[in-house]
């Protein structure tokens, strides 16, 4: 089934309910089915065909998602690249990608002057005023809406997202339809979506679920692919003037509505349920947020691109005696797995010492085997999950060989995180497996740390870095004020830190400004810049 089918069907079922507001904007269901079906028939008037790659350079708007439906509709492929990560980010996912088309604002065209991989993209479309060599998404009403619903084989591609690359090679993450569909299925129960609601939202992917749903999505007054640095005061404004019952979005969005409301004493109490994800969220957040949304359920969601999402937990379920853990060094609590997948913890030798006679090839693994590879509730190991909502592969099989495991022919994906269930069989995240930090003194997961250090008063970020032969601990302070380093030195003890440094700032992803972008933290370090 076509996941254009979902949302054509709320759109029958309430044409008039609103679909996407931005604000000064408002977009009904029956308007957007209208559109995306004219988008549906300019692309194949001018030749796309099912199976055919667009690229799209365009903000969360009512734009894109025209863009997205009509893609979905007549059976193209929507891709997306970062423009953040730089020109060869672009170039590499350009030329992996073979896109036949570029949809993207006025501005985003101007890129293709600079790149020839862009230039050489057969067919442009500007979603605002006309550019040189591309048709304008003004003449979209001279397209009347017609043609059926394309009808896709089960794996058929519908989307297809690169990576950062901020761990490696960027990958080409391939969605299919029937993939989309599993994935709205159970973000519709785990994070409980019903018609009529008004969610104010962050993250694209939540916003095709919510059409699905039959959910009002609002878009952000702010720019969002910076959610670290938003102004927050028209986004509270948004929530507050249309009383807003959902959010969901990054931690750095939220930190930021945080510090703005602590300023100025405000509560948002119409809001009842708030999400977090796209990077690790620490129970200080929650417990602010909290603050700021007396009467909403704060939940922390624990997912990847590749299998989102993969547990969740609620700040009410986190206990005193979890938070003594959390401070003491055993991790971050995730909560328990999602009931929609299969989630095993395994040896980190396992896959080493499979197959080692294969190469560039997925290993394979009888179920007796895989079972012996599991390690027992309280060990440590590698995270590894399966399921219709995890991704079976990459574009052209790059980086299968790596992340990707089968156990009699059902696929496996390594989330490259090492983590334990306690227990009760709730999982708890340790950070990445390849960040584990052994010397002299022993095995110690520095994202433990982290997670303990992000609890202390004043901490803005934490990092731990194995350098020159020393465990160091980097913080940054919200102020000169917190910065009692051998307080906090004392508070990690078991740790056995060589040193502990107060630094202005540490770096973080481009993405969602949140993770710790440890190449660039350990280059500041090697080349003394980091103050």
């Amino acid at each position: 089934m076509n996941i254009y089918k979902l949302f054509k069907d709320q759109a029958a079922e309430s044409p008039d309910r609103i679909a996407l507001n931005t604000g000064n904007i408002r977009c009904s269901y029956q308007a957007l089915e209208q559109r995306s079906t004219r988008v549906a028939s300019m692309f194949s008037f001018y030749g796309l065909k099912a199976g055919d790659r667009v690229l799209i350079f365009q903000p969360m708007s009512i734009e894109l998602y025209e863009v997205l439906l009509g893609i979905f509709r007549c059976g193209l492929v929507a891709v997306f690249a970062d423009p953040q990560s730089g020109r060869k980010h672009i170039r590499d996912c350009c030329k992996r990608s073979k896109a036949k088309a570029f949809v993207g604002l006025p501005k985003a065209h101007w890129l293709r002057l600079s790149s020839w991989v862009l230039w050489k993209i057969p067919l442009c479309f500007s979603t605002g005023r006309g550019v040189p060599g591309a048709k304008s998404w003004l003449r979209l009403e001279q397209f009347r809406p017609q043609g059926n619903i394309f009808q896709p084989e089960k794996d058929a591609e519908a989307l297809i997202t690169f990576t950062s690359g901020s761990t490696g090679q960027p990958k080409a993450a391939v969605r299919s339809h029937d993939f989309l569909i599993a994935q709205h299925e159970v973000l519709q129960k785990s994070i409980h979506l019903q018609a009529d609601q008004l969610d104010l939202t962050t993250l694209p992917i939540f916003v095709l679920s919510n059409l699905a749903a039959g959910v009002t999505s609002i878009i952000p007054d702010a720019d969002i692919s910076k959610p670290g640095f938003i102004d927050a005061e028209p986004v509270i404004e948004q929530i507050q003037k249309q009383q807003i019952e959902r959010s969901a979005g990054s931690p750095a969005f939220y930190q930021q509505l945080v510090n703005y409301a602590e300023k100025n004493t405000i509560t948002l109490r119409s809001i009842k349920q708030v999400y977090l994800g796209g990077a690790p969220v620490f129970p200080a957040l929650l417990q602010k947020l909290q603050c700021l949304m007396p009467k909403a359920n704060v939940v922390a969601v624990y997912g990847s691109t590749e299998a989102e999402p993969i547990a969740h937990i609620s700040l009410q379920d986190i206990s005193s005696t979890d938070l003594e853990d959390m401070n003491s060094g055993r991790g971050l609590l995730t909560g328990v797995a999602d009931k929609s997948l299969r989630l095993a913890i395994v040896e980190f030798n396992c896959f080493a010492n499979i197959n080692k006679q294969i190469i560039n090839k997925v290993q394979k693994f009888t179920v007796n085997d895989f079972k012996k590879s599991q390690v027992p509730l309280l060990e440590v190991g590698e995270i590894v999950v399966s399921g219709r909502h995890v991704l079976h592969g990459y574009l052209g099989g790059v980086g299968d060989t790596s992340t990707k495991f089968e156990v009699d022919g059902v696929r496996w994906h390594r989330t490259g995180d090492s983590g334990y269930l306690d227990s009760t069989n709730r999982l708890w995240l340790l950070g990445r497996c390849d960040a584990r930090v052994e010397d002299s003194k022993g095995v110690l997961y520095p994202f433990a740390v982290e997670c303990a250090a992000m609890q202390c008063e004043g901490v803005v970020r934490a990092a731990l870095v194995s350098f020159e032969g020393q465990r160091l601990l980097l913080l940054q302070m919200k102020d000169a004020a917190h910065a009692g380093i051998p307080a906090l030195r004392n508070l990690f003890d078991w740790a056995e830190l060589d040193e502990v440094q107060i630094v202005k700032k540490i770096p973080v992803d481009q993405r969602h400004n949140a993770k710790v972008n440890y190449p660039e933290l350990l280059d500041l370090l090697r080349n003394k810049r980091l103050n």
